[in-house]
């Protein structure tokens, strides 16, 4: 069998007439397949936000976990402790005492997923444990400002949720101008019922004196939620008392 590689339509092949000077000056026009130049099509890796504070600082986020949820508590956290967690192969996630026995995490909020932050993260950024909360519940806050909320109403029933998909629903039940709304529309002559069955789903109700029967299908609703849902929270129903978030009693 004979093969024929005259195929003429191939381009013509760029021979060499002579050696390569390799101490000619680099042509800094000559393409070198899959390079770039430092800083061109894209942020250095140190810029990115698991190393740097000022991209982190942008991108961080609190969010509420499930009661019981394991991780490194910052009130616990002392130098010698943080640097002996950042030197751990797997380090536990940083998070704080919550509301009603939810742990409050961060995240950092890195395209279509979220990454938990822990002592790596804060050693690596040379911050405090303080500049971090502050600066995730101000991005959390900015973010809440224009953020939508559902109004329900049916006869003296009334219900208010946010379910933006965002990621920060539940966690604005964190938010001390929250608190204050859900307590201002809901709580004139009744009790401000709250439920953050997904982290994605917030939801409040004014209960007034004698509806046992709200209240019942309330709570069934946050459960119904809480058991179907990919990240679920907490089944149980809350009470806003006085601005804080409080076990509901009947």
């Amino acid at each position: 069998m004979v093969s024929d590689n005259e195929l003429g339509d191939e381009p013509t092949p760029s021979w060499r007439d002579r050696a390569p000077d390799v101490l000619a000056p680099i042509d800094a026009e000559a393409p070198v397949s899959g390079h770039r130049p430092p800083g061109e099509g894209g942020a250095s890796p140190v810029d990115a936000p698991e190393q740097d504070w000022a991209a982190a600082s942008k991108v961080l986020w609190p969010i509420l976990r499930p009661a019981g949820s394991s991780g490194t508590r910052l009130a616990d956290l002392d130098p010698v402790r943080l640097a002996s967690e950042g030197m751990k192969s797997h380090a536990s996630p940083l998070q704080d005492d919550g509301p009603v026995g939810l742990p409050v995490g961060y995240v950092l909020r890195a395209g279509g997923f979220d990454v938990l932050v822990n002592a790596d993260h804060l050693l690596a950024w040379g911050t405090t444990p303080d500049a971090m909360r502050a600066a995730a519940l101000a991005n959390l806050a900015a973010w809440s400002a224009s953020a939508p909320w559902t109004d329900e109403v049916s006869g003296h029933r009334r219900l208010l949720s946010s379910a933006s998909g965002d990621g920060g629903d539940a966690a604005r039940i964190l938010l001390p101008e929250v608190r204050g709304r859900l307590t201002g529309e809901l709580g004139t002559g009744a009790r401000v019922l709250v439920g953050v069955p997904e982290r994605d789903l917030l939801m409040a109700a004014a209960l007034y004196a004698g509806d046992d029967e709200f209240a019942g299908l309330f709570a069934e609703f946050v459960r119904e939620h809480a058991d179907g849902a990919d990240q679920s929270l907490d089944r149980r129903v809350h009470e806003l008392v006085d601005g804080e978030l409080r076990p509901f009693e009947v």
